[in-house]
C-alpha cells in the first residue's frame, strides 16, 4: 500500500504544478507570454538556419541537466528530502504548464506539437533518470541506493544528453521546415 501512495504522491505535485502553471499563464502573465518571441515565426526560422556546435552545445546540456540532478540528489540526503523531491515535481510541472500555455496561445495545436517534439526522445530517458532518485528519494528508509540505480540512473541520464545534442537538433529542424 506504501508504494501505491508514493507514486499518487509523485504524479500528484507533479501534475499540481502543471495545473497552476496552465492557470498562472492563462490569467497572470498573459501579456508577458504574448509579447514572447520564442514561439514566432523568426525564432523558428532562426533555429532552423543556425549551425549548432554540438560539442559546444553538449557541455552546455551537460550543465543545465547534470546541476538540478546533483542538486536534486544531495538535497535528497538530508532530512528535507521528500520537501526537495515535492517541490522539484511540482516546479517541474509548473514550467511545463507555463510552457504549454505559452505555445497554445502563440501557435495553437501546433505549439503543442512543436513542445512535444522538442521533448523528444531525449525526455524519456531524463525521465526515467530522475524516476530512479526521486522513487528512492520518497521511499528511503524502506529502500536503499546501490551500485545498480547508480549506474541505471547515470546511464539514462547519459543517453537523454547524447540524444539531445545529436537526434533531437535534426528532429527539429526537420518538424520545423514542415511547418514553414
Amino acid at each position: 500500500m506504501r508504494i501505491q501512495e508514493n507514486k499518487k504522491f509523485l504524479i500528484v505535485f507533479c501534475m499540481l504544478g502543471f495545473l497552476i502553471g496552465i492557470v498562472y499563464g492563462n490569467v497572470m502573465s498573459k501579456d508577458y507570454i504574448a509579447s514572447m518571441g520564442i514561439f514566432n515565426e523568426f525564432f523558428l526560422t532562426q533555429y532552423s538556419q543556425a549551425e549548432i556546435d554540438v560539442m559546444e552545445y553538449m557541455w552546455y546540456v551537460i550543465r543545465v541537466r547534470v546541476v538540478p540532478l546533483v542538486l536534486v540528489a544531495a538535497l535528497g540526503c538530508t532530512r528535507l528530502r521528500k520537501a526537495v523531491a515535492g517541490t522539484f515535481l511540482a516546479w517541474t510541472g509548473f514550467c511545463g504548464g507555463m510552457l504549454m500555455t505559452s505555445a497554445v496561445l502563440k501557435m495553437g495545436v501546433k505549439g503543442v506539437i512543436l513542445c512535444l517534439i522538442a521533448l523528444t526522445p531525449h525526455f524519456v530517458f531524463y525521465g526515467a533518470g530522475y524516476i530512479v532518485l526521486l522513487w528512492y528519494i520518497f521511499t528511503y528508509p524502506e529502500s536503499k541506493w546501490n551500485l545498480s540505480k547508480t549506474v541505471s540512473m547515470i546511464l539514462f541520464v547519459s543517453l537523454g544528453i547524447l540524444l539531445e545534442c545529436y537526434v533531437n537538433p535534426i528532429i527539429m529542424e526537420l518538424f520545423i521546415k514542415t511547418l514553414s
